[in-house]
């Protein structure tokens, strides 16, 4: 048998070399490794047996011999051999089996020599150091804690044994069922020793088949589509549910029980659950055998009601389960808590609702009793607050629905436990607790929040399809002094754009339910086209300004904003692409030829004045990450309160979001908004209303609505080397989106739920569907250079390149000779520009999506695919967005 074997030299180094100090093979004989691996105990060494001696002899002395560590006395108090004592056979032995039972020794024996007893021990050796071997998938930190044999403690078999079982267990625990442990050890100088754990983690165990015998209203791949636990497959290359757990095993018998109990089976069964491990240790076979029994319809059901605000059959009539319908337990479950919360929201915080079932068996119906205790109409006695260090306790109460002496209501509850969730200060698991008080009409309402840090510090980098590079730096207290106000300053730059803002948020106004913000700000954004794949930027809008605005609750869920916004926009065009030097002018103005008389018009700098009321309906659970609920709001905007913009705005929308179940969340949105100039003046280009991404995806930004294509001309037929019909590749096109007076949008969402891992990874996919439209543009003054007309040609310089600091002539000229040349190079390009996209058609994409919390930022990523465009509109398949904090 293999015993324990001796892999350390006295100095600690490994090496084969070292094979010559082993101690033998058996330092712990007859302590085979395979048995401490599996936690099977070992028989103890057997006592040496005691020399004949003749029996009835008196013990005259006791010497111990070979005691090191431990004093004579010590090894005597552990034996009852004595003095004076009759020396025996049977006592010698059982002296030995003592000394063994103590496992401070190795080997041990008695001897008689004329009344003089000698005790001969050896004893166990002391534990210099614990050392683990082969360990990848759980690290030292998890396993030394699972040890109990420790440095400087007296090696013992047992504890070895024990040690091998726990080390087995916590990798069983992983579903490592293959998993082996081979304690060995190195023998040292004064009798000591290394333990050496030697560990083969092997793979994990998986879930070969899962085999379900007796079922026969319902196929294997039913009953396995509501276990947990799945057959390990190929596909499932990365799911942890394929591995074996004890646990979800348990788990799984629950689930197949609360699936035939959801359809009628009220008898159903599992008789056994038998978890078989293969030879080779690296799958499980699953058997379940099941009765389902019969299956049972609902008979007559009632309510009898105990509460006097009940009336047991008018709820009967609404309850959702009728007689003759199947038998659904978990609608009977549904029922109760719908019950207990309709009792709640009556002020019965303890009302119990209890259901009394009639099996009849012969005709196989189950007849329902619903019966509502009497219970007393309870009050809230006392609202506690626990746990908030920095926040002050009127900012949580604040945000309860109920207050001290108030009736009591269930929903109130809940609705108050929304809200102190949508502050954002504390962590998310968070009840309202409620308590019994000192009366039995008496309750407690106990807020335990636990704070998290509000205050946010973030640099941050990252590259968007979008904006290309993105630097952004931001700092922001979301409960600044523990108040529940709000501050922030903020910067971004990015290759087209550019911000910096200041903010303020107090919530609760001189303590009243009147909230107030202000914001200061300061914003540079760069329009732009593509020509050849190259975006060039058209106009330039630098908007400095601010707004301040006031929130008053109309009721729990409506809310009446009000705003007043200043801004001042300038909006200009690069001068050394778009100015010219007109033939009839010699100041250097904006060319239609150049940027498109639309683009002309928009140029200047203007002041806007504009006063705004939004209302808003908002019953959403969680206003971070919504689950149910739903929100909507209607925008008006007035500009003409002094400044130079006049206009009329008005925007409305909606979302409504449905938990599915089993974690999917459905989710619906819909937008619109008109815009119309007032005082005969026309909506500014800056003003108008623009879709595409991000609003609707699969489009570019801007993607979608009315728009100017400027079609450069080609030469066609190469005999003349003028240009004379439009170029058909978009890439060579111009493209400058004008946006409109009108719009509407729509999106359908499902959030597509994964495994634990992947949510604690804050992996989010979804799939979608997105339509919109923008339209009502008047149609801009299209601007045409075909072979008919007379561009403004510049004198050339060297290179050969127009000249625009120089005089316009009517005929370019060779910079060398002078002479005139025909217009084929250095001359403003021929084009053709058309005006499209202005409908009202829909505009619909689909495509999936994924939103990942990573570990350096933010990332969101969508593949779509466009099923309705219009001419003009500028699909685009594949958008990401990804960033960083440092």
């Amino acid at each position: 048998m293999m015993g324990w074997e001796l892999v350390r030299s006295t100095d600690g180094r490994r090496g084969p070399q070292l094979a010559a100090v082993l101690l033998g093979t058996t330092i712990l004989a007859g302590l085979p490794a395979h048995a401490l691996a599996q936690s099977t105990p070992a028989p103890a060494p057997a006592p040496a047996a005691a020399p004949a001696v003749p029996e009835g002899q008196p013990i005259q002395t006791i010497v111990v011999k070979g005691a090191e560590r431990l004093e004579a006395q010590t090894v005597l108090s552990y034996v009852k051999l004595r003095v004076g004592q009759t020396y025996t056979k049977a006592a010698a032995d059982q002296a030995l089996k003592d000394l063994y039972a103590t496992e401070l020794f190795k080997d041990a024996q008695i001897s008689n020599d004329g009344g003089i007893v000698t005790i001969q021990v050896q004893e166990n050796p002391v534990v210099n150091r614990i050392i683990l071997e082969g360990n990848k998938r759980i690290k030292d930190d998890k396993i030394l804690p699972e040890i109990k044999v420790a440095p400087r403690q007296i090696f013992t078999r047992s504890k070895i044994r024990a040690d091998v079982a726990r080390i087995i267990e916590l990798y069983k625990r992983q579903g490592r069922y293959a998993a082996t442990v081979e304690p060995k050890m190195v023998a040292l100088d004064q009798n000591r020793v290394d333990i050496v754990f030697e560990i083969t983690e092997g793979d994990k165990s998986k879930v070969r088949q899962i085999n379900i015998i007796g079922n026969e209203h319902f196929s294997d791949g039913e009953l396995r589509g509501e276990m947990v636990t799945k057959q390990s497959r190929f596909t499932r290359l990365f799911s942890s549910s394929t591995s074996y757990d004890p646990d979800r095993m348990a788990f799984d018998q629950q689930k197949l029980r609360q699936f035939y109990l959801t359809q009628g089976y009220a008898d159903f069964r599992v008789v056994s659950a038998v978890a078989e491990l293969t030879p080779d240790k690296k799958d499980f076979i699953i058997t379940y055998v099941v009765e389902e029994g019969q299956r049972y319809k609902f008979a007559d059901v009632k309510v009898e009601s105990q509460l006097r605000d009940f009336d047991g059959e008018k709820i009967a009539k609404n309850l959702p389960m009728k007689s003759g319908d199947w038998y659904n337990a978990k609608l009977v479950e549904d029922t109760i808590d719908s019950l207990n919360e309709t009792a709640g929201a009556f002020g019965y915080a303890f009302a119990d609702v209890r259901p009394q079932y009639d099996r009849d068996k012969e005709n196989l119906t189950m007849g329902l009793t619903f019966v509502i205790q009497e219970a007393p109409r309870v009050y809230v006695e006392r609202i506690d607050i626990n746990g908030n260090t920095l926040t002050q306790d009127k900012v949580v109460r604040r945000e309860f629905r109920l207050a001290e002496g108030d009736a009591f209501n269930s929903l109130q509850v809940k609705r108050s436990t929304n809200r102190i969730k949508s502050l954002g200060y504390f962590q998310e698991k968070f009840e309202v607790e409620q308590k019994p008080g000192s009366a039995e009409d008496r309750i407690l309402l106990e807020a335990n929040v636990e704070e998290k840090p509000t205050g946010e510090l973030q640099l941050s980098a990252g590259f968007s399809s979008l904006e290309s590079f993105i630097f952004q730096a931001s700092i922001r207290q979301r409960n600044f002094r523990g108040r529940g106000q709000t501050v922030g300053l903020s910067g971004s730059i990015s290759r087209y754009s550019k911000s910096v803002e200041a903010s303020f948020v107090e919530p609760y106004l001189f303590d009243k339910n009147i909230s107030m913000g202000v914001d200061v700000y300061r914003r540079d954004y760069n329009s732009f086209n593509y020509y050849n794949s190259d975006r060039n930027t058209t106009y330039e809008q630098s908007t400095t300004g601010f707004q301040v605005r006031a929130g008053v609750p109309l009721t729990e869920y409506l809310t009446a904003v009000g705003r007043y916004t200043l801004n001042y926009d300038d909006v200009s065009l690069d001068k050394d692409t778009y100015y010219s030097y007109r033939l009839d002018s010699t100041q250097l103005t904006c060319d239609p030829l150049y940027a498109g008389r639309y683009l002309c018009d928009a140029i200047g700098k203007r002041l806007s004045s504009i006063v705004g009321l939004s209302v808003i309906y908002d019953t959403l659970d969680n206003r971070v990450r919504p689950t149910r609920g739903h929100t909507a709001s209607v925008n008006v905007d007035f500009a003409g309160l002094g400044g130079d913009v006049k206009y009329a705005r008005i925007r409305a929308n909606a979302s409504k979001f449905f938990p599915l179940g089993k974690g999917f969340i459905f989710s619906l949105s819909a937008e619109g908004g008109a815009i119309k100039g007032l005082g005969g003046d026309d909506v500014r280009l800056t003003d108008r209303f623009y879709l595409g991404e991000p609003q609707i995806r699969g489009f570019a930004i801007r993607g979608v609505g009315p728009r100017v294509l400027r079609k450069y001309l080609t030469d066609s037929d190469d005999a003349d080397s003028i240009p004379d019909t439009p170029s058909t590749k978009r890439s060579e096109w111009s493209d400058d989106a004008l946006g409109g007076n009108y719009y509407y949008m729509g999106r359908a969402e499902l959030e597509i739920p994964l495994g634990s891992g992947a949510r604690e990874m804050g992996l989010r996919p979804s799939i979608f569907a997105d339509i919109g439209a923008v339209w009502s543009v008047k149609q801009p003054q299209l601007t045409q250079c075909n072979p008919g007309c007379t561009p403004t040609y510049y004198p050339n310089n060297a290179d050969g390149t127009p000249n625009k600091s120089g005089s316009p002539v009517t005929t370019p000229t060779d910079p060398t000779t002078g002479a005139s040349l025909t217009p084929t190079g250095s001359y403003a390009y021929q084009f053709v520009e058309e005006f499209v996209g202005d409908t009202v058609k829909p505009r619909v994409a689909v495509g999936i999506g994924v939103n990942w919390n990573s570990p350096f930022g933010p990332f969101r990523i969508d593949f779509s695919r466009v099923l309705l465009k219009q001419e003009g509109d500028d699909p685009k398949a594949f958008t990401f967005n990804v960033g960083t904090q440092f």
